[in-house]
């Protein structure tokens, strides 16, 4: 294999001036330098390099469920802008667990440059342990309330709300059910009081027997879906995908159709929905670009000056109507007015 010594004599140049080109920094026989890399197949001993520079060449990521299709697509964004920088993800699956995440913040400062997460909560232990990393860090989808110095990357979790219940109401829907996740979270507590605020907004009450507070699973969105049921609405919003997938199920196992009998819509796309009969009607956002985002606030940060201020950035949404949405059952809608 070649060393840097023979790209160094076939450059016509010093060993340190390659080093410096293969760091990135600017020399004055780069052309003759990438031209003996090319030549010569030169691959960098990056062990050895990280040694000396004491950078890892790797970011960690961390999500709270890597089966959700949301931090799949959000993943893969990441990825991309990381190996475009020559970087690995050290990836961490925190399965909606805060044990579990600390321990994963606590492992990956030790092996990569710099952290992306997705934290469970806003006020948990997590971000007290984000804040003596004194390692880049970026928040993506969830914030902290402790941490407002740390750049950001959300979603107009507010937005997507509005679209849903608008979209709803101009169909002539009034019982609006609403399936939700954690209020300890940023996008738990946004749709839920996205949801209140877009029913106060047209002045529609708000029927609590219609909102019930789950746990971002399909397990949870199918159990909620049961026990609103009972109380009949013609209309469902779900604030995820998975809990969607599990609403669905239980209206299929109730015989209960779609939207001949409820409308539903749910926040975040997948891939399969317009294959669903009825295809479903969703809240949409650009999920591969919100984890492409991510990376690139990172990779901004690593090797940079700390104290920045913090950069904050809300992607839009899009109401995708699809055909899991129609108008109100006549019958019922009369029986509740």
């Amino acid at each position: 294999m070649a060393t840097i010594q023979d790209v160094a004599t076939a450059a016509g140049v010093s060993t340190a001036s390659v080093s410096r080109y293969l760091a990135g920094q600017t020399v004055r026989a780069a052309t003759d330098i990438a031209r003996a890399v090319d030549e010569l197949g030169y691959q960098p001993n990056v062990s050895a390099r990280n040694l000396r520079t004491g950078r890892h060449a790797a970011i960690g990521v961390i999500v709270p469920d890597v089966t959700n299709p949301f931090f799949a697509a959000l993943i893969k964004g990441i990825e991309q802008e990381a190996r475009t920088a020559g970087l690995q993800i050290l990836l961490g699956n925190s399965d909606e667990d805060l044990e579990q995440e600390n321990a994963l913040i606590g492992e990956l400062s030790q092996r990569t440059d710099g952290i992306i997460i997705a934290p469970l909560v806003e006020d948990g232990r997590s971000a007290e342990d984000v804040a003596r990393l004194r390692l880049p860090v970026v928040f993506v989808d969830r914030e902290s309330r402790e941490r407002r110095d740390v750049d950001r990357v959300m979603v107009d979790n507010l937005e997507g709300t509005r679209l849903a219940v608008a979209h709803l109401a101009a169909l002539g829907h009034e019982r609006i059910a609403f399936i939700g996740g954690p209020l300890s979270s940023t996008p738990g507590r946004e749709r839920h009081a996205g949801f209140r605020a877009s029913m106060a907004a047209r002045g529609m009450p708000v029927d609590e027997a219609l909102v019930v507070v789950a746990d971002f699973r399909e397990s949870g969105g199918h159990d909620a879906m049961r026990a609103l049921w009972r109380s009949r609405p013609t209309a469902v919003f779900v604030a995820n995908n998975l809990m969607t997938i599990g609403a669905l199920r239980a209206l299929d196992e109730l015989q209960v159709r779609v939207p001949a009998d409820i409308s539903v819509v749910g926040f975040d796309d997948l891939s399969f929905a317009p294959l669903l009969r009825p295809p479903l009607t969703v809240v949409r956002r650009p999920e591969v670009e919100q984890g492409a985002t991510a990376a690139r606030l990172l990779l901004d940060r690593i090797g940079a000056e700390p104290g920045a201020d913090p950069v904050i950035l809300t992607l839009p949404v899009e109401l995708v109507v699809r055909g899991s949405t129609a108008g109100p059952p006549r019958e019922r809608a009369a029986h509740h007015g």
